[in-house]
């Protein structure tokens, strides 16, 4: 085995004098240095990741928080126009029925008026023709001045009890 002819002998030589150059120029400490650097850094990436993930996760519930507030209140909003629309419908199904009321008042209070006016222009054709009745009987029976004087108190004593 240690036969100096033998291919084997010289692999294991080399390799011998290959991880003995490596250990004389510290390769394995600038290795290990270099993957601990590298470890490090990786570790120093996840704390970052998971710091991010965390503030992404706190800005997801914030807005989560905003979006239910922003809900409750859109149906808070929509619940008061709700409200302020059945009082508008209300106080304008008031306001017609008032209005109509005093209409149909003002109607009635006209229609009275009418009524009036038409009676007492029918009062006034009454008197009219029965003073003028009056005036032709008494003009007929009773002749001069004592029928003159007759017809005149006759005409203000209808006057005084029809009005």
């Amino acid at each position: 085995m240690l036969d100096p002819h033998n291919p084997y002998f010289w692999v294991l030589v080399s390799f011998i004098g290959f991880v003995a150059l490596l250990v004389y120029y510290k390769v394995p400490g600038i290795i290990g240095a270099a993957l601990d650097a590298r470890a490090v850094a990786i570790k120093a990436e996840l704390d970052e990741a998971k710091r991010l993930r965390e503030e992404a996760q706190s800005l997801l519930n914030d807005y989560k928080n905003k979006a239910r507030e922003a809900e409750a209140e859109a149906k808070s909003i929509i619940e008061q126009a709700k409200r302020e629309a059945e009082a508008l419908a209300a106080e304008g199904h008031k306001s017609l029925t008032e209005s109509l009321e005093r209409r149909s008042k003002m109607a009635e209070e006209k229609i009275a008026r009418a009524e009036a006016q038409a009676l007492s222009e029918v009062r006034s054709a009454a008197v009219d023709a029965a003073l003028l009745a009056a005036e032709k009987i008494i003009a007929g029976k009773v002749s001069g001045a004592a029928g003159s004087g007759l017809i005149d108190e006759a005409i203000k004593d209808l006057k005084g009890k029809l009005n």
